[in-house]
């Protein structure tokens, strides 16, 4: 039986200013490093058998600090990357608002028909998270891992373990930084054991 410890990076610089992040990257803000240790402590007793994050630059910082002084290297998987945005990365949500409004619109409100010429859809991303587990199972059918991935990956995978339409991608739980959920997968069954949980946080 293999459990997934998957959390959201923390907290970053664009984040706060409500800035799309997409395939581009910005620091961490303290309130992010601080919740990725917390969030260590917090897990300081699980074994994990293998890290894996988003190639990322703030899926990698906090991976390294929910790893703390564990004796194990991290690894990085591109499948775990956030969806690709094109020309909305690095804009405001506002901006994107006012520049792309049809699209924006379906983004929030109708996520089966998004489309970015210049990016990914939410099929696409799911599809490469599928493909994530199924080789992670074939590897690691057994143990802990912790994942370090985005927003939109782990709204994926929420509708993958509920076998739940691409129209849902927005149902709670919000994806707070650094927040916890975790997967139980076996016997082909994906079971969501904990979703979204900040207690670290309180």
């Amino acid at each position: 039986m293999l459990h997934l410890y998957i959390i959201r990076h923390g907290e970053t610089e664009w984040n706060t200013e409500k800035r799309m992040q997409g395939r581009l990257d910005s620091d961490l803000t303290e309130k992010g490093r601080n919740a990725a240790l917390l969030l260590g402590e917090r897990l300081k007793d699980t074994v994990f058998d293998r890290i894996i994050s988003s190639p990322s630059q703030r899926t990698m910082d906090t991976a390294q600090l929910v790893r703390g002084k564990r004796p194990i290297s991290f690894e990085t998987d591109e499948r775990l990357m956030e969806i690709a945005l094109g020309d909305w990365q690095g804009k405001t949500e506002d901006e994107i608002k006012a520049l792309f409004p049809s699209q924006y619109d379906l983004y929030w409100n109708h996520p089966t028909l998004y489309e970015n010429p210049e990016g990914e859809r939410f099929i696409d991303v799911m599809e490469r998270v599928a493909s994530f587990l199924e080789e992670l199972v074939n590897t690691t059918p057994s143990g802990n891992v912790l994942v370090v991935t985005h927003g939109v990956v782990l709204k994926t995978l929420y509708l993958l373990c509920r076998n739940a339409p691409i129209d849902q991608l927005w149902d709670p739980p919000f994806m707070h930084g650094t927040s916890l959920t975790i997967v139980k997968l076996h016997e082909g069954r994906k079971e969501l054991v904990l979703e979204g949980c900040m207690a670290h946080c309180r």
